[in-house]
C-alpha cells in the first residue's frame, strides 16, 4: 500500500474498491471502510461482478463483466478528462505521460466501455464525478484485479487514475493492494519473487547481484527465476527434478488441479515443509514438520507495510522446528557434504542462525529499505513502516509525498484485452473463484476450527435464478461444473448475488476445489494465472 489503512477511516473522502471482497477477506479493513462511510460521509463506489457484501453499503456498485476492468478504468478517466475534472497541476508538475493517456481512453466513451464492461453508461458518468469532486480518494484492490492474463495492464490502469485525480503521495489517496495472506508484503520483501533479491533489488541488475555474491559468498543467476505455476509445469515436463515446497497447498490453490497432480507425481524428489499434513504434503517423499506462527519469533511484515514484531506464544509440538531452524540446518548439512559450497570469507556464509534478531541484522546490512529496522527498536515496542533508511528514522507511511522513486511518475494506457477464455456454445458460463469469509485458502487451519466448520461445512457454488431454472438445478442441490481442464461437484446456492451468466465457486474444499477447473494462462509479465475467469458448464450434480 502505498498509505496507511488509518487514512481509509480518518482521511479519506472518497473510497474506490476494484477487485477486492474487503469485508470478508479483509475485515478489519472493511471495518474501517464502513466506518469511515458511516461517520464521515465518504463516497463508497464498488466495482465487482458479484453483490458482494461490501456492495450494500456503496452509494454506487458498478457490476462489471469478469475480465473488464481496463475498460471500466478507461472509461471513467474518459469521463474525468472529457469534462476537466483531472488535476492538471498535478499532471504537469509530477507526471509524464498524459497526451498518450488521453489518446487511449480517448476511445473508452461510456457508451463504448459499457458495451464492454455491462455498466449502464451513466453509472459510469456517476461514478466518474463521484470520485472528482471527492478528493483525496484512496483505491483499494485486490486478487480481483490481478488474477487475470491483464493483471500488470489492470495495475497500471489502477494507478493511471490515481495519478489523473492527484491522489499520490497525500493523506487519504493512494493505490492500495491489499495483501492476500499475513505475511506475504514480507516474503515479497525478503526476495520471495523470482525477479529480486530482497528490497526489491533487480535480479538482473549486475550492482544488486555482485553485493549479494559478496555477502552471501556465492555465485548469483543474472535471469529471473520460476514462479510457483511455472515450476509445477516445468515439473510436469521433467526440466524440474525435485521440488522443495514451503508452507503452501498448490494442490488446492493452483489452478487446473488434474496437471498440477500429474506434475507433482512425475516430479522425482518432493519435499513439503508443513504445519499439517496437506493435500499436497501427502504426495511428498520427504516432510519437515514446521512450526506455526504462534510457535516461533521474528516479524511480520502487513499490508500498510509495517513491520511488527511477533513472540512465540506456544511450545511446537512433537518435532516441528521454525522454517528458519529448517533451512539453516537443510543448508549446513548440504555444505557438509560437498554439494553445496560458499566463500567462507563471506559475512553471511555459515547459516548459524541461533535467534531472529541475527537475521535482521543480515536484512539492516542487505536491505535498504530495511536498513532502519533494528531489532531493538521492534522490542521496545515500534511497529515501523518501510522505507526506513536509517535508526533514526521514524519510518514512511505516506509514499511519493514529494517525488517518485523513478522521478515522475508516468501514465501507461493501456487498452482492453478480453480474458485468455471466454464462454461459447459448449461452455456457456463465466466461473469466477474467491474465497468466503469462513475458510482460508486450502483450509489446513481453519477446517479443523470447529465453529468455522459448521458455519461453512462444504463447497457453494453461486448461480443466477435463470442459469439455476435453466439447467433444473434447486436452491441446495447438487450441481456438477465442468470446464475445459475438469469437472467439481458441489452444492448450489441459487442467487442474485451473480448476475445471469455468472457463477462463483470457492476453492476450500480440496474434493470439489474450483481450481480443478480455472484456467493456468498466465499474465505474460508477473506470471499470475488467470483464476478469475474461465469458461464453464453447470447441470445437475
Amino acid at each position: 500500500m502505498t498509505n496507511s489503512i488509518r487514512d481509509i477511516t480518518e482521511e479519506s473522502r472518497s473510497i474506490f474498491i476494484i477487485g477486492s471482497n474487503t469485508t470478508e477477506q479483509h475485515p478489519v479493513i472493511g471495518i474501517k471502510v464502513r466506518r469511515a462511510r458511516r461517520r464521515r460521509g465518504a463516497r463508497l463506489i464498488v466495482a465487482d461482478p458479484r453483490r458482494i457484501d461490501i456492495a450494500n453499503y456503496a452509494d454506487l456498485h458498478l457490476r462489471h463483466k469478469p475480465g473488464s476492468d481496463i475498460a471500466l478504468l478507461n472509461g471513467l478517466m474518459h469521463v474525468i478528462v472529457r469534462e476537466g475534472l483531472q488535476d492538471q497541476k498535478f499532471i504537469d508538475g509530477r507526471t509524464e505521460g498524459f497526451d498518450e493517456l488521453r489518446t487511449v481512453i480517448g476511445k473508452y466513451d461510456p457508451k463504448v466501455a459499457g458495451r464492454i464492461t455491462g455498466v449502464a453508461p451513466g453509472d459510469i458518468e456517476k461514478a466518474a464525478v463521484m470520485l472528482a469532486e471527492n478528493r483525496p480518494g484512496t483505491l483499494l484492490y485486490a486478487m480481483g484485479i490481478t488474477q487475470h492474463t491483464s493483471g500488470v495492464p489492470n495495475v497500471m490502469s489502477c494507478a493511471n487514475l490515481q495519478l489523473l485525480l492527484g491522489n499520490l503521495g497525500v493523506p487519504g489517496g493512494g493505490v492500495n493492494p491489499l495483501r492476500g495472506q499475513n505475511n506475504v508484503q514480507g516474503a515479497c520483501d525478503m526476495g520471495g519473487l523470482p525477479v529480486f533479491f530482497p528490497g526489491y533489488q533487480k535480479v538482473t541488475d549486475p550492482k544488486a547481484r555482485e553485493k549479494f555474491e559478496k555477502a552471501w559468498g556465492v555465485p548469483l543467476p543474472d535471469q529471473a527465476g520460476l514462479t510457483l505455476v511455472e515450476m509445477v509445469k516445468a515439473a510436469g515436463q521433467g526440466k524440474i527434478k525435485g521440488l522443495f515446497i514451503v508452507g503452501e497447498n498448490p494442490m488446492t490453490s493452483d489452478p487446473d488441479l488434474n496437471h498440477v497432480r500429474q506434475a507433482l507425481e512425475k516430479c522425482e524428489f518432493l519435499v513439503v515443509q508443513e504445519i499439517f499434513l496437506s493435500e499436497t504434503a501427502r504426495m511428498a517423499d520427504v516432510v519437515f514438520p514446521a512450526a506455526s506462527f504462534a510457535e516461533k519469533d521474528g516479524t511480520f511484515t502487513n499490508t500498510e507495510r509495517r513491520v511488527q514484531r511477533i513472540r512465540r506464544a506456544v511450545s511446537s509440538p512433537g518435532e516441528a522446528k521454525p522454517d528458519s531452524w529448517i533451512m539453516a540446518e537443510l543448508a549446513k548439512r548440504m555444505m557438509a557434504l560437498g554439494v553445496a559450497t560458499c566463500d567462507a570469507a563471506a559475512p553471511y556464509h555459515s547459516w548459524d542462525y541461533v535467534q531472529p534478531p541475527q537475521v535482521l541484522i543480515e536484512i539492516n546490512s542487505l536491505t535498504p529499505s530495511y536498513a532502519g529496522i533494528e531489532w531493538a527498536r521492534l522490542e521496545g515496542g515500534q511497529s515501523l513502516q518501510w522505507p526506513v533508511p536509517n535508526r533514526d528514522h521514524p519510518g514512511t507511511p505516506i509514499l511519493h509525498t514529494e517525488k517518485f522513486t523513478r522521478g515522475k511518475g508516468r501514465f501507461v494506457a493501456v487498452d482492453h484485452t478480453p480474458p485468455a477464455e471466454l464462454p461459447d456454445e459448449q461452455y456457456p458460463l463465466i466461473l469466477t473463484t474467491g474465497r468466503v469469509i469462513y475458510h482460508w485458502h486450502g483450509g489446513e487451519m481453519t477446517h479443523r476450527a470447529r465453529n468455522l466448520q459448521a458455519m461453512c461445512p462444504e463447497a457453494l457454488v453461486e448461480v443466477h435464478p435463470k442459469d439455476a431454472a435453466r439447467a433444473g438445478i434447486g436452491d441446495g442441490k447438487p450441481i456438477k461444473v465442468a470446464s475445459r481442464r475438469g469437472e467439481i461437484t458441489a452444492k448450489a446456492q441459487v442467487t442474485d448475488r451473480v448476475e445471469p451468466g455468472l457463477i462463483f465457486a470457492n476453492f476450500h474444499f480440496a474434493e470439489s476445489a474450483a481450481n480443478f477447473l480455472t484456467n493456468p494462462a498466465l499474465d505474460p509479465e508477473a506470471k499470475i494465472p488467470e483464476f478469475k475467469v474461465c469458461a464453464v458448464r453447470i447441470e445437475k450434480g
